[in-house]
């Protein structure tokens, strides 16, 4: 497993998350060789992630592999700071600035000279500090609050948000020209339900870390739980899946988890309507990676086959409106509906609309019969071609 963690003594508080960074997923190899490249460079850098994504500890990271390193690292959640107070958190203030300004006091930016400063949910920001904030980007400079004069700073700004900032700007909650000034460099965190190589190493790594702070020893995650882990689509991310490991070795009763001590379904986050918040192509895209990893040789025979009779129950065993539902040509649908042998359903369903239409039912029941319909693609062509048949080839859907 590959696992980078950044000691950060000087914190007086670092959660789990943000001190490890877990890189088996290709994808995540590839945002790590990104964070490389643009560490070392003197740009602003904003993150684009889902809450519970690791947006932290991607600045973290870019930190550590800076020039800055020695230099501090503060992360200020812009989405906690209270509006009044803004102003004052973020470049300081001076005594008697404002009723309780008992002292001066240095803001954020000061108080990362010389290193990073992280502003996360930076699309929470007033827009009238938005104004203040892009000055100090443009100057390098902070005035406090109940002060004129400019204090020269020397800071990087990470910034991350869990919203697109460009409709943002287009709803005019968001300053195009600080968007601009912030989007230097961009860095996109793709969910952990995409990251999927990703949640085993993870897991191990949380099951670790609670396991030696509760005293719990050697606890192992079973085969049916690593599995289950895989499969479910953790809306949360990361701060999800570290909330499911913790709870799980609290009421684990041995020394190995099961699927039930994970509760997911306690923890997995519902659309309105009930739905699980995750869309169907993520889940078959989250089946077909386990399938794949089975090592079936015949994957793509069975998922045609079901695929196949699906839209073809679903079209109610109408060929042409299967045909439109699958974008084939009905020449194709034909060969393939034969070679599955599913067009048994198509004597089936004729012999019940035939049962409807007395006048037509001993010819149709005469020509479509098993040994007819058969796997022959010439024989099926030939009964397709009887004037009883071609008279309704519309309504049946050949």
């Amino acid at each position: 497993m590959s696992v980078l963690t950044y000691p950060n003594p000087s914190a007086i508080s670092l959660s789990i998350r943000a001190s490890a960074f877990v890189f088996e997923d290709e994808k995540s190899k590839a945002l790590l060789e990104h964070i490389n490249l643009l560490a070392p460079r003197e740009l602003n850098v904003l993150i684009i992630g889902d809450s519970g994504t690791g947006k932290e500890l991607v600045a973290r990271s870019i930190h550590q592999l800076s020039h800055r390193r020695n230099g501090p690292f503060l992360a200020i959640n812009c989405g906690a700071l209270s509006e009044s107070l803004i102003e004052s958190e973020l470049f300081g203030h001076e005594r008697g600035a404002f009723t309780g300004a008992q002292f001066a006091k240095k803001g954020w930016f000061e108080a990362a000279n010389g290193g990073t400063l992280f502003l996360d949910e930076i699309g929470d920001l007033p827009l009238a500090m938005q104004v203040k904030l892009l000055r100090v980007l443009q100057e390098r400079e902070v005035v406090r609050v109940g002060s004129y004069k400019p204090i020269p700073i020397d800071v990087r700004l990470v910034a991350a948000t869990n919203v697109k900032l460009d409709e943002a700007v287009q709803a005019g909650r968001f300053r195009e020209d600080l968007y601009y000034r912030l989007n230097v460099a961009a860095l996109r965190l793709p969910p952990l339900r995409e990251r999927s190589g990703d949640i085993l190493p993870l897991a191990e790594y949380f099951l670790k870390f609670y396991s030696d702070r509760l005293g719990c020893g050697d606890v192992v995650l079973s085969d049916q739980a690593k599995k289950a882990l895989i499969l479910h689509s953790w809306p949360g991310n990361i701060r999800e899946l570290e909330n499911v490991i913790h709870h799980a070795l609290l009421i684990v009763k041995d020394k190995r988890v099961s699927p039930e001590d994970l509760k997911l379904s306690d923890f997995r986050a519902k659309a309105p309507d009930g739905r699980d918040d995750l869309s169907t192509l993520d889940e078959i895209g989250l089946l077909f990676k386990r399938l794949l990893d089975e090592g079936d040789s015949s994957l793509y025979e069975k998922v045609e086959h079901e695929l196949l009779k699906a839209a073809f129950e679903h079209s109610q065993f109408n060929q042409l409106l299967t045909a439109r539902v699958l974008g084939l040509s009905r020449h194709v649908l034909r060969a393939r509906l034969i070679r599955h042998d599913l067009l048994g359903k198509v004597l089936k369903n004729i012999k019940q609309r035939a049962s409807l239409d007395n006048g037509k039912s001993e010819v149709i029941h005469s020509y479509y019969t098993p040994r007819t319909i058969g796997n022959s693609f010439e024989s099926y062509v030939a009964v397709r071609q009887t004037a009883e048949i071609e008279e309704n080839a519309d309504w049946w859907g050949y």
